[in-house]
């Protein structure tokens, strides 16, 4: 195993795994611009069991420790009740790791076939687990979301924003919702999809499916964006460097003071 995938358990009695520096960087950079973490914050993270979560989280337990900032770390489940996609395996995982840990079961997709109306199921289950989350996040007391989105969904959700909703948009580093009690942060924003997909490899961190079978038998147009961003990416080695320029703004309005 690298050097960078060590686990904490090696120096200390956790048993995290050390993030490298080429992910602690970005992210630190994106804490640092963007306001996100400050003294006494009581963060919930939200945990799929993909990489990007699971990444996030070893991410988090690092800086607890060696931030200048001190705050409280709970994470959340939101399980959808889908016959194929089981997160139940990481009660295990967070029991050893002995953090605050709330698994919230919702029959989604049984809902999603009842109500939705004129919108992707994606979209859909994203508001819906928010929702979840939300209400867990007031009735434990924390005062912040933490959201594992990286720069390729930032892209992904441009692009879709721009060619199908005629808008320039994305997804937000740090905002207040409108409720004004929660604050959410994406703290993996600088973050490539790649970095924490190597991460999660190296480190051996429990991923499970990342995503509602659903996703993948109802066609979606971030995959499209996804496809698109892949190919270009093959002749221009840049191009997420030119996108982040590009969206910057548009992640910063509105992003909590």
């Amino acid at each position: 195993m690298p050097t960078e995938a060590r686990t904490a358990k090696q120096n200390s009695s956790t048993s995290y795994a050390i993030p490298p520096k080429n992910l602690l960087r970005p992210i630190g950079k994106a804490i640092m611009d963007f306001n996100m973490i400050r003294q006494d914050d009581r963060i919930l993270l939200g945990l799929s069991g993909g990489k990007d979560s699971l990444s996030l989280l070893q991410v988090l337990l690092h800086l607890q420790t060696y931030a200048p900032v001190q705050f409280k770390l709970g994470v959340i489940t939101v399980d959808p009740m889908s016959e194929q996609f089981d997160p139940s395996p990481l009660k295990d995982y967070l029991a050893g790791l002995g953090i605050p840990y709330y698994y919230e079961s919702q029959p989604i997709l049984e809902q999603a076939r009842e109500h939705m109306q004129g919108d992707s199921y994606c979209s859909w289950c994203a508001r819906m687990k928010r929702g979840v989350m939300y209400t867990t996040a007031r009735r434990e007391q924390y005062n912040v979301l933490a959201l594992a989105q990286h720069l390729d969904d930032l892209a992904e959700s441009f692009l879709m924003s721009a060619f199908h909703g005629g808008q320039l948009r994305s997804m937000k580093a740090h905002y207040t919702i409108s409720s004004e009690d929660l604050r959410v942060i994406r703290p993996l924003v600088y973050v490539r999809e790649r970095q924490t997909a190597d991460f999660a490899k190296q480190a051996a961190l429990p991923v499970i499916m990342e995503n509602c079978p659903a996703c993948f038998s109802m066609p979606t147009q971030r995959q499209h964006m996804k496809e698109l961003l892949l190919n270009e990416e093959k002749t221009n080695k840049q191009l997420y460097k030119s996108i982040l320029t590009a969206i910057k703004p548009l992640i910063s309005v509105n992003s909590a003071k």
